[in-house]
């Protein structure tokens, strides 16, 4: 029987290999060194090549939060399960610090985002049009970012300025430098500008890490038209969020890419803490469960919430919002096949008391403190006790903060208006009574942030019914309005949707509304657009513009040496 023929030792390897480099130097030929190849096992075969590690850190939904958010952060208290505990978190100066830190020690790292960076912002970044914020996320290094709805909150033309930089069109240049614009890339896969027939970002951008390929794709959600003033999102178009993802792996395949991340500006609601994910639910589960077995993380937002999930043993983070929680991913991929090895997440409190400030950023944004304390500071009026937007505190969702904004907005027209409606997500905090109660104009931006325009129109009675139920039909949850005096009505919670509203119970200055009678109503042209799922508002006809919803407000505490909170009493919840 033959043997088997036996590996050749390593030692007589190498003296064979330098006897043949004496030869090839003869020859003049090239060789390598023996140290230079790599080992081989005892079958002669080489180890796998080590994987290539990749950090990854993520937020959503910033909102242009450059100072920490009033509150915190809500979380578990670990020494108490049953009770929460408030956190100082957030605040771009310690953003930047936690992202600085935590790549470090990574020579491949990339920063990201889900959208909604800008948009809702408090009054520091707003009133110098969010470019603030974009310097600011720029500067700590942020590289790529999906577009949120708040993104279009101005347009399509100003959300390209805030990418390419440029003076704003009508209140010119701002800030102390010209604005050069995000030095990150906003990603657009699915939001299409139906006149050139192109995404209005790129869809996508593949990096490189140690010579393996990674593909971030960035989407909007696919509701944004029905979020956001459709006037701001006239013609284009926004794609389903799965399919435009699926219909992009090919192409990304054919470049080479084997591991895809999607930043996505759509999220979920889950029951636990910051870091869990028991009970997740909402449009994020679905759309992830459809995607491409390619897409291996998914970094998402919107929701406002913070969670670390493994749906559909697919990667999903959110990082709550405002700053408060940046996500760190560590990916392992395949040095050959560029593959996902393996992915794990952990959500980091951003918490005051952890990281220091960032030098650069606190320069920056004490240089616009600087140019907004003048008008930020100045005292607008005084309140007797808190006004709170907590729609929740009651059993019918009128809020006393939403009262007082649209008892403001009816002050304001009321030369032609008979009643006024807003909607609570155009009122983005309360007014807290600190000391004598002074409000400041400051305090006044940061509840109604979105400079939205009023607008009286004429609306049937029958056409003001179909309004109210629209607070239930077609929404992902109850979105109440909130009402100026003079209206009043009852609801019940036991009869079905789209019939909730008690007809004979609501009232317009005291009279028993009529469907046949014409009424002099006024809205934001947010709403007026159809803005919120509320598109009863666009059959309104007579349309007669106003001053901003911000104006009205801050004219109605003028108005007064004291202004008092409303009782709550304009609408009755049955059942």
């Amino acid at each position: 029987m033959t043997p088997t023929p036996q590996p050749e030792p390593q030692a007589r390897r190498c003296i064979r290999t330098a006897f043949r480099r004496a030869l090839a130097a003869t020859l003049a030929l090239p060789l390598l060194a023996c140290s230079s190849l790599p080992a081989s096992d005892a079958t002669g075969a080489r180890p796998a090549a080590p994987p290539v590690s990749l950090k990854l850190l993520a937020i959503n939904d910033f909102h242009g939060n450059l100072k920490p958010p009033s509150g915190g952060i809500q979380i578990r208290d670990p020494l108490h399960p049953d009770k929460n505990l408030t956190v100082d978190a957030g605040g771009a100066e310690y953003l930047a610090t936690a992202a600085r830190e935590l790549r470090a020690a990574h020579p491949n790292h990339v920063f990201v985002a889900a959208g909604d960076l800008v948009g809702g912002s408090p009054l520091l970044s707003a009133m110098f049009n969010d470019e603030p914020s974009v310097e600011s996320l720029s500067l700590m290094g942020l590289e790529l970012s999906a577009v949120g709805n708040h993104e279009f909150d101005q347009g399509l033309a100003e959300l390209l300025r805030k990418q390419h930089g440029g003076c704003h069109p009508s209140k010119g240049c701002s800030g102390a430098q010209p604005f050069k614009g995000a030095a990150y890339q906003y990603l657009a896969a699915s939001t299409w500008d139906e006149s050139t027939g192109k995404t209005i970002f790129p869809a996508y951008k593949i990096r490189h890490f140690e010579g393996v390929p990674v593909a971030f794709i960035g989407l909007a959600l696919k509701g944004t038209p029905d979020i956001v003033i459709p006037s701001a999102v006239r013609g284009l178009r926004f794609d389903d969020e799965a399919e435009t993802v699926n219909r992009l792996v090919p192409e990304l395949r054919a470049q080479g890419v084997n591991t895809i991340v999607l930043l996505i500006h759509e999220g979920g609601f889950p029951e636990g803490d910051y870091n869990e994910c028991p009970g997740i639910s909402g449009p994020i589960v679905d759309i992830v469960k459809r995607l491409d077995r390619a897409v291996g993380v998914v970094v998402s937002g919107h929701t406002h919430r913070a969670y670390n999930c493994v749906i559909d043993q697919r990667l999903v983070t959110s990082g709550d919002k405002y700053g408060t929680v940046i996500t760190d991913i560590d990916l392992q991929l395949d040095r050959q096949s560029g593959k996902l090895l393996s992915a794990r997440a952990n959500n980091t409190l951003v918490r005051n008391d952890r990281y220091a400030k960032d030098a650069a950023q606190a320069a920056l944004i004490a240089g616009y403190e600087q140019l907004s304390q003048v008008q930020t500071g100045r005292i607008v009026g005084h309140i007797s006790e808190s006004f709170s937007r907590d729609e929740w505190a009651g059993p019918s969702g009128a809020t006393t903060m939403g009262q007082l904004v649209a008892d403001a907005q009816l002050a304001a027209t009321a030369d032609d208006a008979q009643i006024a409606i807003t909607n609570i997500g155009g009122i983005r905090a309360g007014l807290p009574k600190q000391g004598d109660g002074a409000i400041t104009f400051g305090e006044v931006f940061t509840a109604q942030p979105f400079s939205n325009q009023l607008v009286t129109i004429t609306l049937s009675g029958s056409q003001l019914l179909a309004v109210l139920e629209q607070q239930w039909s077609g929404q992902p949850k109850f979105r109440p309005l909130q009402f100026s005096q003079g209206f009043s009505y009852a609801w019940d919670a036991a009869r079905p949707v789209g019939q909730r509203v008690v007809a004979e119970s609501v009232r317009i200055r005291g009279q028993v509304l009529r469907p046949e009678a014409r009424y002099r109503v006024t809205i934001n042209n947010f709403l007026f657009n159809g803005g919120d799922g509320f598109k009863a508002f666009s059959a309104g006809t007579e349309p007669r513009m106003g001053m901003m919803d911000s104006e009205a407000l801050v004219q109605l505490l003028q108005s007064q040496p004291l202004t008092r909170p409303s009782a709550l009493d304009r609408v009755v919840r049955r059942n």
